[in-house]
């Protein structure tokens, strides 16, 4: 067994005790939330009598260490339980809501990439000049900036001021079918299903929400980017490669590039976890129907299965993406390429 095949395993064994943390917290948590969902459930004209046969139904008159190793042995088969909001399996609306969520966020991420990477870098090689000041300057407006102002502004001079922007309802306006699901993805499945006004819509609408997100995460890979290739370009093996007559481009982007991209990977990772969670207050301003969107709802009438169902969604999401981190480390490190 190779070593990088011994990291992802250890990595893997790492990640087990916190599954079973979040489990246990989030459990708890949710039993803490105020309201009570039985009531909630029988309406506002139901009776005392009515609303604890509800309670009992749903299980919530056993105490909380019974109400427990039913939810783990529902975990073990899969089962997460209905949904009181909807009346469905919260497997089904998850599995259902995620690919909006992922969508928005991976474009939204490479969107962020696209132009934070190049800045960032050209901020380093030419260090004090115009491109520096302005990528501080997008980086000061990106941390300053919560997402939901973003997304509102966005919408008013887009949508409403300059009509350019299609309307903040979802992933696809009226006019559009959605198209035949393959990957969950509304701009790929629509061309491999040779529909491009589809897929051109559904980019449409992904324009202004994916920006938002990109405005959010621009500040720590624009800032991790110019670090890290300051340090390389300050670096001795730097110094040696200029000596030995090599051009400015081969020096830039054969040597400084590849090893600052090792700090930038690790930050990735961060970001797209921190663009998991802020994509709830994107996704309710342009009412994308994600898993962020079905937590704040699922949060408001207390839907234990529902946030248990979100937040362990979420966890595994985090885990697995840590898992890929590593291994994307370990492979654009020079220093593990040899054997």
């Amino acid at each position: 067994m190779g070593p990088r095949t011994k990291l992802v395993l250890y990595r893997t064994l790492q990640a087990l005790p916190a599954l079973v943390g979040v489990v246990i917290v989030s459990f708890i948590l949710t039993r803490m939330l105020p309201g009570d969902p039985a009531a909630y459930f029988a309406g506002p004209a139901a009776t005392e009598a009515s609303i604890a046969e509800i309670r009992a139904t749903m299980g919530l008159d056993r105490s909380l260490p019974v109400q427990f190793l039913h939810y783990v042995q529902d975990l073990v088969v899969g089962d997460l339980g209905n949904s009181l909001s909807t009346g469905q399996p919260v497997v089904e609306e998850l599995t259902r809501r995620l690919p909006a969520s992922l969508e928005l966020t991976l474009t939204a991420l490479l969107l962020s990439c696209a132009i934070a990477l190049p800045l960032g870098i050209a901020a380093a090689v030419h260090q004090g000049s115009w491109i520096d000041h302005a990528c501080r300057g997008l980086v000061t407006a990106g941390v300053s900036l919560p997402t939901f102002f973003t997304g509102i502004v966005l919408v008013y001079v887009f949508y409403y001021l300059l009509g350019w922007a299609p309307s903040p309802l979802g992933r696809l306006d009226f006019v559009y079918l959605s198209p035949p699901e393959v990957t969950g993805f509304y701009v790929i499945d629509a061309l491999l299903d040779g529909d491009v006004e589809t897929a051109r819509g559904a980019l449409s609408q992904l324009v202004l929400p994916a920006t938002t997100l990109a405005l959010f995460t621009l500040a720590p890979l624009a800032r991790m980017a110019r670090a890290a290739m300051l340090q390389a370009l300050s670096s001795d093996y730097v110094r040696t490669a200029r000596a030995a007559g090599l051009g400015e481009g081969q020096v830039v982007l054969g040597y400084a590039f590849q090893n600052a991209m090792l700090p930038v990977v690790t930050t990735l990772g961060m970001v797209f976890s921190f663009m998991l969670g802020a994509n709830v207050l994107v996704e309710k301003v342009f009412s994308w129907p994600g898993i962020g969107s079905y937590a704040v709802e699922a949060l408001v009438v207390s839907d234990y299965a529902a946030v248990q169902g979100f937040v362990l969604a979420m966890a595994i999401l985090f885990v697995l993406l840590n898992l890929a981190i590593d291994i994307i480390y370990t492979l654009v490190d020079p220093r593990t390429r040899e054997g």
